[in-house]
């Protein structure tokens, strides 16, 4: 089966685009839902956090307080590591059952860190979704609330235009509206199908 791995940095629209390829009848795997489903009260690796962090990273709903482990995570590269090194392979291991699962002609992975990441080793190919900084910035800081600065830091975080470019693929450029969005990704999608079907022949 094909499978093709969707990326892009805050703000660059993969949600839109991978909502687009959905209605076109792709099945979408998301890391960050699978990434949130993993550490559900009850399941493994949640009692593990519990254990190694204590109650106090719980919020009052008993679910994780999110927020408040990002900080740690940040502030102590070795509890990042710890976290990683546990959640990693559950998360590798729960993407690629809901792949395998997958009944559509083409499959899209959508993860944000799939070059920083061995995620990209799980697909054929790799689509970029991709905007200039500027638009990214813009865009990232009306929809999350966060200031300018803090999306800036995300981005610096992330793996740098020019290399994710080189890396892809596929690109889209998401620098216009929805319409023009729309109108690229049905082309990709017909490139996707067609791809699959010669996998199949």
């Amino acid at each position: 089966m094909l499978i093709v791995g969707l990326t892009g940095g805050i703000g660059s629209g993969k949600t839109a685009a991978s909502d687009m390829f959905k209605s076109l009848g792709a099945n979408i795997v998301d890391a960050d839902i699978v990434a949130r489903e993993v550490v559900e009260p009850g399941n493994p690796a949640f009692i593990s956090i519990i254990e190694h962090f204590g109650n106090s990273i719980l919020q009052d709903d008993k679910y994780l307080d999110r927020a408040q482990l990002r900080q740690i995570i940040f502030a102590k590269p070795a509890e990042k590591q710890w976290l990683e090194d546990l959640l990693h392979p559950i998360i590798r291991q729960e993407i690629k059952k809901q792949l395998n699962n997958s009944n559509s002609l083409y499959t899209i992975l959508v993860s944000p860190l799939l070059f920083e990441t061995d995620q990209s080793n799980m697909v054929n190919r790799t689509l970029l979704i991709d905007v200039p900084s500027d638009i990214q910035l813009e865009r990232a800081s009306k929809r999350d609330d966060n200031s300018r600065q803090q999306i800036q830091k995300i981005i610096d975080s992330q793996l740098p235009r020019d290399v994710k470019l080189k890396k892809a693929n596929d690109v889209i450029c998401n620098d216009k509206d929805l319409a023009e969005l729309e109108k690229k990704v049905k082309e990709q999608h017909a490139f996707y199908l067609r791809l699959a079907h010669e996998q199949h022949s």
